[in-house]
């Protein structure tokens, strides 16, 4: 098994959870944090969303942390052309693939789903950037459709997907088989992204994981929307425990981020595992 990348989301779907907002200092302090507890990845916000989260980006991006930080975009131009705008230059790109989500929330067909990948991909890449793109509710998603989702992001040169089990209806037994098998049959690289809706965000993400997953998705205390997501300084402590070698953390400094990120969620996440 490779080295295992985390990529945080705390900045991002951690402020879905509900009475959660972070300020431009709350962000730059747990930027700094991630970066020194050793994370791949930072996930800083969705520029879409307004000059605010632009700001506060940009404010990020000045700090020059040896983690990579990447914005969260919709596919659409509009999105990418804002992340841009505030000089974000690794985009992560989202679309859902379940057909209840692409019926019910988008109004859309898979064919439709499929020209706005593709749009929006060649778009960021065009302006030079590195792209991520997500699959939303793929846990739900038929099985060929997400695996032709997947190898048209391969094809267009995506780095990863994002494997999202966005309403936390997977158990460990499916999140291994269906991380492998995607794998296999489309040959793109995977970031295993949790919910917590039935307490099993760990668990799975382990599960992916050792299916072949080399990235695995957390919020600091597992903030997000509903039940939240998978924790970082739980994760963390769980690979230390099943995989020893996988990850490469300093472990020092997640006491002084989780400290933080209680105090500035005001006691909003209750539990911390750290």
């Amino acid at each position: 098994m490779s080295s295992i990348n985390i990529v945080d989301t705390t900045l991002r779907d951690g402020e879905q959870a509900a009475g959660v907002v972070f300020n431009k200092e709350d962000k730059k302090c747990i930027s700094i944090l991630l970066d020194q507890v050793g994370v791949y990845e930072i996930e800083a916000g969705t520029p879409a969303m307004g000059s605010g989260e632009c700001e506060a980006l940009a404010e990020v991006l000045a700090l020059n942390l040896t983690a990579r930080v990447s914005t969260w975009n919709r596919a659409n131009i509009k999105d990418i052309q804002a992340s841009l705008d505030c000089g974000s230059r690794h985009l992560h790109i989202s679309l859902p693939v379940s057909d209840i989500q692409i019926h019910y929330k988008l109004q859309k067909s898979r064919s439709w789903v499929i020209d706005k990948l593709q749009e929006a991909v060649i778009f960021a890449r065009d302006a030079g950037a590195s792209v991520t793109i997500g699959a939303e509710d793929a846990s739900r998603a038929d099985f060929n459709f997400l695996v032709e989702y997947a190898g048209l992001a391969r094809e267009l040169g995506a780095e990863r997907l994002r494997f999202a089990d966005t309403v936390g209806v997977l158990d460990p037994f499916k999140s291994y088989y269906i991380v492998q098998k995607l794998i296999i049959e489309s040959g793109i690289d995977v970031e295993f992204h949790a919910h917590n809706d039935f307490a099993m965000a760990v668990a799975n993400t382990l599960a992916g994981v050792k299916a072949g997953a080399q990235f695995a998705s957390t919020t600091v205390l597992g903030l997000g929307e509903r039940a939240g997501n998978c924790p970082l300084e739980m994760i963390i402590n769980v690979f230390d425990q099943f995989m020893p070698q996988a990850v490469s953390v300093n472990h020092n400094g997640l006491g002084s981020l989780v400290s933080y990120v209680t105090s500035a969620t005001a006691g909003v996440a209750s539990t911390v595992f750290a």
